[in-house]
């Protein structure tokens, strides 16, 4: 097996190099066909996220591109020079490469430790490559088993429970406890930064489909909004607040855009019923006094990063048990290929030597025959236990080398020295 990945990520390159290397969905599909044109019987898959350009290839059999063949590929496609990119490039091989992908499926290697979008896009990759041809057996057997160690690490421990991001905790451990359901709310957005922006998303994800944005500037509140919202003009504020059951408010205003008295002005149009406000802005956009309002939950930032700081610790306590599991899986993998490539070639030596075996112990006994069943049966034994000392040490050669990957140099080696036929 030779399994490899070259690429780059938040860990080591900056945004504006990771920039230069990404692949959108169309080159994705061109980069893998002109890679099979340039390489061809070489497997390829590329993960090609905000944080993250990884090119994974395997060779099976034959020799693998070199670090120095994959990162000039990778310039080339993107019209670069290679001298600008390859010190910001890392290389894995073998079971390292193949740890890192269990790693990255597993969100382990993220930005943001236990989020999991990154699972869906290692899936689009393998999806993708598969698509294109550019997936063989290994990389089949390497990225499926990826998915089955994210698995596991999602069932066995609990690092994507414990949110550690603000709109996430603010809409996981807060909105979430509040209402049963989000389907039903009705969902205001004032401001349409990253903050509401990420915010939104995971509302959406929770089942949020009634949404109004309120902004300054039209046209970041339409493209907030999308086809799905609706978008009503900072005017039109009060009313958009009493119609909501849940408010989100993420503006860059240096003073508060609520004030106690105009809440209440809001509060004498609403109907009696729960209203919890996320309060994501530094500074706060309403007044801290509006919380102690019958039927009103407001957090600010600080009390959700107070969230974030308990959840990051009881994470980081599940890291560990996490790690565990994706250094089983990786040694399960490599296992599962050793056996598959050396298994046939141990099979046919003990073959090969089982019939020499067989034949000078028919003819010794047929120069003993006046040897008992017992005896006979010892002798067997003996031969039996000779040809497995005699096999022992070029086997434990074999295991000590796949202790990183199939070793195909020693493979080779043995079936020239013993003269193994394929």
């Amino acid at each position: 097996m030779l399994v490899e990945v070259v690429g780059c990520s938040h860990h080591g390159a900056e945004v504006s190099v990771r920039e230069q290397l990404a692949f959108g969905p169309e080159q994705m599909r061109e980069a893998l066909d002109r890679w099979r044109r340039e390489f061809p019987g070489v497997e390829a898959a590329l993960v090609s996220t905000c944080n993250r350009v990884e090119w994974y290839a395997a060779a099976e059999p034959g020799p693998a591109p070199t670090f120095d063949e994959i990162a000039g590929f990778l310039a080339r496609f993107h019209g670069l020079e290679t001298g600008r990119i390859v010190q910001h490039l890392y290389w894995y091989d073998d079971r390292s490469a193949v740890r890192h992908l269990f790693a990255v499926a597993a969100s382990l290697d993220s930005m943001v430790l236990g989020e999991s979008q990154i699972l869906a896009q290692v899936k689009q990759a393998y999806q993708t490559a598969a698509e294109r041809d550019g997936a063989g057996p290994l990389l089949h057997a390497v990225f499926q088993a990826a998915l089955r160690t994210a698995h596991r690490v999602a069932d066995e421990t609990a690092i994507h429970q414990r949110r550690v991001s603000v709109p996430s905790v603010a809409v996981a451990d807060v909105a979430g406890q509040i209402f049963e359901r989000f389907d039903d709310k009705k969902t205001l957005v004032i401001g349409a930064g990253e903050t509401a922006e990420e915010c939104l998303r995971y509302l959406r994800e929770a089942g949020v489909r009634d949404v109004t944005v309120v902004n300054r500037r039209v046209d970041r509140a339409e493209r907030l909004a999308g086809p799905q919202g609706r978008v009503v003009a900072w005017e039109r504020l009060p009313e958009a607040m009493a119609e909501a059951d849940l408010i989100v408010s993420a503006t860059g205003s240096e003073r508060p855009i609520v004030a106690a008295a105009d809440f209440a002005a809001v509060e004498a149009r609403r109907p009696r019923r729960p209203l919890l406000i996320l309060d994501l802005a530094v500074p706060r956009d309403f007044e801290p006094v509006i919380g102690q309002r019958p039927d009103v939950y407001l957090y600010s930032i600080d009390d959700l990063q107070a969230a974030c700081r308990r959840n990051a610790a009881e994470r980081d306590k599940e890291l560990p048990a996490a790690w565990r599991i994706v250094e089983q899986e990786t040694d399960r993998f490599i296992s599962e290929m050793y056996h598959r490539e050396v298994g046939p070639v141990v099979e046919r030596l003990r073959q090969d030597w089982q019939r020499p075996k067989e034949e000078e112990l028919q003819r010794l006994l047929n120069k003993l025959p006046e040897l008992d069943d017992r005896a006979k049966d010892e002798i067997g034994r003996s031969f039996d236990r000779l040809v497995n000392k005699l096999l022992h040490p070029p086997l434990e050669s074999l295991r000590d080398e796949s202790q990183t990957g199939v070793p195909r140099g020693l493979l080779e080696a043995m079936k020239r020295l013993f003269q193994l036929k394929d």
